[in-house]
């Protein structure tokens, strides 16, 4: 399965969410909005990474609404990348994202 479609239906499945589920802790205790900001910043850093450029902070915007977007937007810069191992640990990063995501819900 490509990376955009695991964003893709990732995105898909939180679009809805609303503050209390975004604040809501996963199984290790983070928070589900934190979880989507560190994946989207993997991902960032896998691409900076596979461009041969230094690796940027993604903000952490102040409305957890926005996070499928910035999902979607990076893994359509992402999908640029034609590299195989950067895509299988970008495939990783999602993987372990949706456990974390939504386990216990």
């Amino acid at each position: 399965m490509t990376v955009e479609v695991l964003a893709d239906r990732i995105a898909a499945q939180v679009s809805g969410w609303g503050p209390a589920r975004w604040r809501s802790a996963t199984g290790d205790g983070a928070a589900r909005g934190d979880v989507m900001h560190r994946l989207i910043q993997g991902l960032a850093d896998l691409c900076a990474e596979a461009e041969g450029r230094e690796p940027r902070p993604v903000p952490r915007l102040d409305n957890d609404y926005a996070l499928p977007d910035q999902l979607r937007v990076m893994t359509r810069d992402l999908a640029t990348v034609t590299d195989e191992p950067v895509a299988e640990r970008a495939r990783e990063l999602l993987r372990a994202a949706h456990t974390a995501l939504f386990t216990g819900l």
